[in-house]
């Protein structure tokens, strides 16, 4: 059952997101990262299971599915 750790709702939803890792300086994109939304505030989880999966992406031996480049801009 989901209980959002920031505002205690118990209202969420499911959808594919997409975010950006920063590993030793570099940037890592992925893509369609099945996540749940909390409905009440908008924070993001995911579960173990797909953190693990990510974690075992950028770390292992997958490679990535394309290369893209990223303008890049300084606050």
């Amino acid at each position: 059952m989901f209980r959002c750790h920031l505002c205690n709702s118990m209202k969420s939803h499911t959808e594919n997101i997409s975010e950006v890792f920063q590993i030793n300086g570099k940037f890592h994109l992925v893509e369609n990262i099945p996540s749940t939304i909390c409905d009440k505030c908008g924070e993001t989880t995911l579960s173990r299971t797909t953190t693990e999966h990510i974690r075992s992406m950028l770390h292992g031996s997958s490679q990535p599915i394309e290369t893209i480049s990223m303008d890049v801009y300084a606050y």
